[in-house]
């Protein structure tokens, strides 16, 4: 069917503009996330009001499930920059029906990143300090430089690419709301696809693809020196820049994954999202966890060997001690056996590797958690006369649902750009596809 609609760029337009649409299943979904999120935030309230006490935290661990769940933010947004920007300037057009997914994912999880760190602050009026007061000598103050940086970018550049989409919208959003049709005439900028706007577009385009690289790669090995720069045995490592960025493209990629299933079959673009990608992410994947579990076995077998005084302790409490069956069951569900699995073609299908990367993106979170929290169970001066709950952590109920929080914010941004724009890139497709030109537009050649 889709062959039939996408001879022309018309019908291509057509086709791929049915899903912008604002229906009853979108409005029942969003009330769903709306009232989680509430709930979650009535949950924020009490921390708000009753101070960190109310979660597990304390003097010990000082670093939970909240900084967990901020590193894992940071690392799957790097998903844009490895998609668009790696494989996209390698030249791979295989990968275009895909960019725009992946700039959607990085968008929505570098936005809720720079919120997830507040949840972990006793008073968060106090944030524009870290502005106003911020030392260049603190790494946060980096942290927040950066992600807010490559925020900026991947929004910049999900925009400048839905520019001529967006005009070819203006005459494909028939029965849709007025004040869609109004914002995407505004949003296009009067783009009518001329020789010179095409060569802008795409100078745009390689300027912000080249620019995202080094900004991505900064964001997640900026966040790694808030840990490497300390001297905690399971932290003091110069392998954390690279081991973090590695990790990040192993998340983001079973992210990527996950939102290529459900937007294939429930966008029924099975035609646009073949099994052909499925195979070339799922070998992208291999191969960034491969480069992972290099990493990995790094982080874990040099301690391991020379086994410290206070490495061994963390070391044996990861290897056979309370945090064992996790620490084996990120490393064998979230990664090993993903690689083994993947390596064969059976498993390249979409509904194998949804199945494999919500495992994975688990895995993902969980081995943040591996980082952030069994190091700070074990620090250099022994704990006495301190009450248990201050020796072992346990996450709260109201620390759990604060975390749900941005989650449920990355599923809304999701949502709803998902629903506003085309997730497959228009006017790319029909350019590799050669139903236009790729240098002169049709109406420049007219003129």
């Amino acid at each position: 069917m889709a062959e039939l609609q996408t001879n022309t760029v018309e019908n291509l337009s057509k086709d791929l503009f049915r899903t912008v649409r604002l229906n009853k299943e979108f409005h029942i979904w969003m009330g769903f996330l709306s009232l989680v999120l509430l709930i979650c935030l009535y949950a924020y309230s009490i921390q708000l009001r009753d101070g960190l006490g109310v979660a597990g935290i304390r003097d010990y661990v000082s670093w939970g499930i909240y900084i967990s769940n901020f590193v894992f933010f940071v690392a799957t947004s790097l998903v844009g920059m490895l998609v668009s920007g790696v494989v996209g300037l390698s030249g791979q057009k295989w990968v275009t029906p895909l960019t725009r997914i992946a700039e959607i994912i990085a968008v929505a999880f570098a936005a809720v990143a720079g919120l997830v760190i507040v949840s972990d602050m006793g008073r968060p009026e106090r944030l524009a300090n870290v502005f106003i007061h911020g030392r260049v000598q603190s790494p946060i103050l980096w942290d927040v430089t950066v992600v807010s940086t490559y925020f900026l970018i991947s929004l910049l550049l999900l925009y400048i690419t839905l520019i001529p989409d967006l005009a070819y919208g203006k005459g494909n959003l028939e029965g849709r709301p007025k004040l869609l049709q109004k914002l995407y005439e505004i949003l296009s900028l009067g783009w009518r696809g001329t020789k010179e706007e095409v060569k802008i577009i795409k100078k745009s385009t390689v300027v912000m693809l080249i620019l995202i690289i080094p900004v991505a790669l900064s964001i997640h090995t900026v966040t790694s020196w808030l840990f490497a720069v300390t001297l905690r045995p399971g932290w003091d490592s110069s392998i954390f820049g690279p081991y973090f960025v590695s990790g990040a493209f192993v998340s983001g990629l079973s992210c990527l994954i996950i939102a290529m299933f459900f937007f294939r079959k429930n966008y029924k673009l099975e035609n646009y999202i073949t099994d052909f990608h499925f195979d070339k992410v799922a070998k992208l994947l291999v191969l960034v966890s491969l480069v992972y579990l290099y990493f990995n076995l790094n982080e874990f077998l040099v301690p391991g060997y020379k086994m410290k005084k206070f490495d061994a302790v963390h070391l044996r409490q990861l290897f056979a001690g309370e945090h064992a069956l996790l620490f084996w069951g990120v490393q064998g569900l979230g990664l090993i056996i993903p690689i083994i699995l993947l390596l064969m073609k059976p498993f390249r299908k979409p509904l194998p590797m949804l199945i494999i990367g919500i495992f994975v993106l688990i895995g993902s979170w969980l081995k943040r958690y591996i980082i952030v929290v069994p190091v700070q169970e074990h620090p250099f001066l022994p704990i006495q006369h301190e009450p248990s709950n201050f020796m072992v952590y346990s996450p709260t109920l109201i620390e759990i649902l604060i975390s749900i929080a941005p989650i449920i914010m990355v599923l809304m941004i999701i949502s709803v750009l998902a629903k506003l724009f085309p997730v497959i890139p228009i006017w790319e497709t029909a350019v590799h596809k050669g139903l236009i030109k790729d240098e002169i537009e049709t109406k420049d050649q007219n003129e």
